[in-house]
């Protein structure tokens, strides 16, 4: 039922609005309308607000999928055994075109990192890109480069300037290379060669640095 509310605050009337007595003609609980009595009476109205609480539902999974980390999968279809898990991957052998990459120094300083060799290697041949800080200023024209089947040699106008010991054995016959002039007087120098057992990864040219080398 419909009920009339007067609430009037204590106190001197100066200290309130002229809307002293309020009215409010409202559907409300006896509860909740003593509640607000009893704070009138203490000099202040508090109205509690009520938020609007919404729910919302995830949709279901549609027919024929299935809901992710719900367990194990069913991969029978699949037609898969035990025998073809157990298969060892390919080898690198037989002309794979996967090849990896990477930089070493070609100093011999402990600590010293110049990155002046730049290698790619393919399961078949292992290449470089050699850009030795202590070759700076000689001509391109006047490098030369000689392998054997576990070191390389550079050589400026016939005299070995640079040498190191490779990660691994190479075929001499397959070497080639190429020299030309880099910037800052700094010659840069391309060398091929295949490798002695195709297949087997090198990670890298250098496996050590001979103690000719210019520093």
């Amino acid at each position: 039922p419909s009920q009339r509310l007067a609430l009037a605050a204590p106190g001197p009337r100066s200290a309130w609005p002229s809307y002293t007595n309020v009215h409010m003609r409202t559907h409300m609980h006896p509860l909740l309308a003593a509640l607000l009595a009893l704070a009138s009476s203490c000099g202040a109205l508090v109205v509690p607000l009520q938020p609007r609480v919404g729910s919302f539902r995830l949709p279901p999974c549609s027919r024929g999928h299935r809901p992710l980390l719900s367990g194990p999968l069913d991969v029978s279809d699949l037609g898969l055994t035990m025998d073809d898990l157990e298969t060892p991957l390919p080898d690198l052998a037989g002309g794979s075109s996967i090849a990896t990459s990477g930089c070493e120094s070609t100093s011999r300083l402990p600590g010293s990192d110049d990155s002046g060799c730049r290698w790619e290697e393919t399961a078949e041949r292992m290449e470089a890109r050699l850009s030795i800080p202590g070759l700076r200023g000689q001509p391109a024209a006047a490098m030369g480069v000689e392998v054997t089947s576990a070191t390389a040699t550079i050589t400026a106008f016939g005299r070995v300037v640079w040498s190191c010991v490779l990660r691994g054995a190479c075929v001499p016959d397959t070497l080639t290379f190429s020299a030309e002039d880099g910037t800052g007087m700094l010659p840069e120098i391309s060398i091929s060669i295949g490798k002695a057992e195709p297949g087997k990864r090198w990670g890298g040219l250098i496996a050590s640095i001979g103690e000719d080398s210019i520093l």
